[in-house]
């Protein structure tokens, strides 16, 4: 007898549909996959084998050959377990095969036939939620996030629970998911800006690049806060828009990281990898091709500490997703592209003892070790980091002083306020913020008073500024100006935003 059930693949973060066709014929006793199955589907043999004993079904003795369509392309992982099993007992008349033919399925299974939760199951649910499918029967770890799709779906533990609910629809009932009422009752940092003393010209740098999305890099000796103001970068971001939260959701959720977040990304995400990561650790790849940190961090911060501890090879394929905001990534059986819209935020020392212009502390580094040291940069990557910030140890005094702090969430009140300015400016554009802005729209969005042109032209010519990097500064002034409520670019703004280069100069 045949049968025919519906599951989804993964490739990337998008999902397609998989028809898995069951055949039992008279034979010796077999079971063959085809349709290029991997070793974890190929596997699946044994676990749905165990699976349906355990649940109390007599597994055929017979030929059995199941077909993943579409043939030519790569099945991976143990997702389509729990279709297998099913299509089986399908075929052996256990279920009506009519009723498999509305939903689709989805979940590993264990050999006493509990469901186990799987990765990409919001992705799966998008693309069912696009499809005919009248509802998707998910692990039940994972029925939060894909009840985000909207598409109707039905949470199972166990393999008996999907059998009795092909036979009589009404022992499961749909999930309902209340995505804003997710996002407004979502769980806060414990960080707070107020917990960094002194430091007030580096928080205002670290303000205009949240109110615009802009890249930052903290150049300061060990000790002086360079970590701790990046870890608290997220409590000053805008909250994430309901479309950020869904795209954000489903990259973690194909990367499997969802265990302990309720099925959803409300905060902002802040990767930070070790300075001994790899370039494929970074920007994905693999066999599968796998997430890297740089689509991880989409909507929120990638922070690389160390910044130059980090081999050269990483930090230069860091600059195509910076610049274009996604990364292909080509394998033999064909390319996919990750999201790469992050705020890139670099902490390094200024050479490589950390003290030089230290007041108090002995840099025993020569001129030429300080140089090879900091030219680890190269100047196209230098190009598109916004904005560079020196960070000074604090003295005795402002140690052992308490002043009040401004707190992190007055600082997000601003940061947001300018953010909703760019929101409504770049309405119908791809462009969020005021950091992914391309040329054509500097022309129309940054417009300068006089006295600020003639402040830029001579930045320009003395400096030696490239065109990127006037790109930049027209972008961050655009940015100080919002959050100081003008519409036109002040000579004090794009004042502000050359000074925030630093790096670009002769003496660096």
């Amino acid at each position: 007898m045949l049968a025919r059930i519906s599951s989804f693949g993964l490739c990337g973060l998008e999902a397609y549909p998989v028809a898995i066709e069951t055949d039992i014929s008279p034979g010796l006793p077999a079971i063959t996959v085809v349709g290029l199955p991997d070793n974890a589907v190929k596997e699946s043999r044994e676990r749905i084998r165990a699976a349906i004993k355990n649940s109390g079904y007599e597994f055929p003795l017979q030929r059995i050959t199941i077909n993943l369509a579409p043939a030519d392309t790569k099945k991976q992982g143990p997702c389509y377990d729990l279709a297998i099993a099913l299509s089986v007992l399908a075929a052996q008349g256990l279920i009506p095969v009519d009723a498999l033919n509305p939903y689709a399925f989805l979940g590993e299974l264990s050999l006493d036939g509990r469901i186990q939760p799987v990765q990409g199951a919001l992705s799966i649910a998008l693309s069912a939620a696009s499809s005919q499918c009248r509802g998707l029967i998910v692990p039940f770890e994972n029925a939060k996030e894909a009840a985000l799709a909207g598409c109707p779906v039905f949470p199972a533990r166990h393999l008996n629970e999907v059998v009795a609910f092909l036979n009589d629809p009404q022992t499961l009932a749909a999930v309902q998911t209340d995505l804003g009422l997710l996002v407004k009752n979502s769980r806060r940092s414990h960080l707070d800006f107020s917990e960094v003393k002194a430091q007030q010209y580096i928080k205002r740098g670290l303000e205009v690049a949240a109110a615009g999305g802009h890249n930052v890099i903290i150049i300061g000796a060990p000790g002086s806060g360079k970590t701790m103001l990046a870890k608290r970068l997220p409590t000053i971001l805008p909250d994430m828009t309901l479309a950020e939260v869904l795209q954000t959701t489903q990259i973690h959720s194909v990367a499997g990281l969802l265990k302990n977040t309720d099925g959803i990304i409300t905060q902002r995400p802040f990767r930070a990898p070790h300075h001994t990561a790899s370039d494929v650790a970074i920007v994905g790849g693999g066999s599968g091709p796998r997430l890297g940190e740089v689509t991880l961090a989409h909507n929120g911060v990638l922070f690389l500490d160390e910044f130059l501890e980090f081999n050269r090879h990483v930090l230069e394929v860091l600059r195509q997703p910076l610049e274009d905001g996604y990364v292909n990534v080509a394998r033999s059986r064909g390319s996919v592209r990750f999201p790469t819209r992050f705020m890139l935020i670099a902490a390094m020392n200024p050479c490589p003892c950390g003290w030089k212009d230290v007041p108090g502390k002995i840099c025993r580094c020569s001129c030429l070790q300080v140089e090879r040291y900091r030219h680890k940069i190269s100047g196209p990557l230098l190009d598109r980091i916004d904005i560079h910030l020196h960070a000074l140890p604090l003295k005795t005094r402002e140690l052992v002083c308490v002043p009040l702090e401004e707190t992190s969430a007055a600082i997000k009140e601003r940061t947001t306020k300018a953010r909703q300015l760019q929101w409504q400016r770049f309405q119908g554009l791809p462009c969020l913020c005021n950091a992914h802005m391309e040329t054509s729209h500097l022309r129309n969005f940054c417009v300068l008073s006089k006295e600020a042109k003639g402040i830029l032209v001579g930045a320009m010519e003395e400096l030696k500024f490239s065109a990127r990097a006037h790109d930049k500064i027209l972008k961050v002034a655009r940015t100080i100006s919002d959050l100081a409520g003008s519409e036109t670019i002040l000579p004090e703004h794009i004042a502000e935003a050359v000074g925030y280069r630093s790096l670009d100069r002769p003496t660096f």
